[in-house]
């Protein structure tokens, strides 16, 4: 077990804990913008379809319903702009923070095999690298990279943390760039929806692919678009050749998304009220935050999508994180996203909008 976790890095949010404790010492009580865990209810028809569910002894399948491959294939289709997708272009997850970590293993990577993600990005990227002993580097522009031995490249667009979009000439750039040089893409886009000031466009556009899937996977969630972090409810999109072998070897290690969650993703997918809903909010309390933080005198910069501000003050991110919990606002540090961070922090929109009245009668 040692040899396992010693191949891990220290958990990051560990160390908030003091922080965290000043933070609630407040006489408000405390503001939590730290991890971007939804707080508003999940949508009825949702709760009802889980409910409906409820009753489902048997075990679930790793590919899923019909009704589920059916739903997934019709959201990628009609909000994705993809063409031509199959139920052999699907597979769903269980989350997608168990695809991040375990993928390089199931892949079969390992030593003396690269993994590349974003040199500000969301940890587990890392994590999922040393789990399978793969070797692993960070890129500004992967199109950079020394192709030899770089066997997946993540991408994250709309990124955490800092919300920066990568536009469709950059996407269609880099993907030729892979497909050039045999290197599989999983691209997150557990974001996607909540553009601001940008239009994120999906890797599956045939714009950016040419009408191809070859060689490319895209991974969506349902944790923030709808309240769903807690159902575990994800899915990939993408080259059929990837997702086939991928679907074997999770039967193989029991890796089913429960039956009453995929009948309540089958009702999210179907319906688009609720997302534009839950993007009003968001909206809301993103004006919010970023009036009162440039007024407190941060800068904000990319965040033009995501759940997120990426917001500095030019001070060390800890720095930063001391003065806000004095405040009785706790956000997360920049650092734990990549050293460029360092002077950064990420403020997280996932607060009730009593608590961001709150924090901005503070700053």
């Amino acid at each position: 077990m040692s040899a396992v976790s010693d191949r891990l890095p220290t958990f990051p949010w560990d160390k908030l804990a003091p922080y965290k404790a000043t933070a609630s010492a407040h006489p408000g009580g405390i503001v939590d913008l730290s991890v971007g865990t939804p707080v508003d209810p999940v949508p009825e028809l949702i709760q009802k379809a889980l409910v409906a569910a409820a009753d489902s002894p048997g075990y679930p399948t790793v590919w899923g319903t019909p009704e589920l491959r059916d739903a997934i294939t019709g959201w990628v289709e009609r909000r994705l702009g993809a063409r031509d997708v199959t139920h052999r272009h699907v597979l769903p997850i269980v989350g997608s923070k168990e695809l991040v970590a375990w993928l390089p293993t199931q892949l079969g990577l390992g030593p003396g095999d690269k993994v590349a993600y974003p040199r500000l990005a969301y940890p587990t990227y890392e994590v999922g690298a040393r789990l399978a002993r793969a070797d692993y580097e960070v890129y500004d522009d992967p199109t950079t990279l020394d192709p030899e031995g770089l066997k997946l490249l993540w991408l994250n667009s709309p990124s955490n943390p800092t919300g920066r979009v990568l536009s469709k000439a950059e996407l269609t750039r880099i993907v030729a760039w892979a497909r050039e040089h045999g290197i599989l893409i999983f691209s997150d886009e557990c974001y996607l929806e909540l553009g601001w000031e940008a239009e994120p466009v999906s890797v599956l556009h045939p714009d950016v692919n040419g009408g191809s899937y070859e060689g490319i996977v895209s991974v969506h969630s349902l944790s923030k678009r709808s309240n769903l972090a807690g159902y575990r409810a994800a899915f990939l999109a993408g080259d059929p050749a990837v997702l086939g072998p991928l679907l074997e070897i999770r039967k193989h290690g029991g890796m089913m998304t429960p039956a009453p969650t995929q009948a309540a993703v089958v009702a999210a997918l179907g319906d688009d009220v609720h997302v534009r809903e839950q993007r009003e909010r968001y909206a809301a309390r993103r004006t919010a935050l970023r009036e009162a933080l440039l007024g407190h005198g941060f800068r904000i910069e990319h965040s033009e999508a995501s759940l997120y501000l990426w917001a500095t003050r030019d001070e060390s991110c800890w720095d930063t994180v001391a003065h806000l919990a004095g405040l009785g606002i706790l956000v997360a540090p920049g650092d734990f996203y990549g050293e460029a961070g360092e002077n950064h922090v990420r403020v997280a929109l996932t607060a009730t909008d009593e608590r961001v009245r709150a924090a901005v009668e503070r700053l």
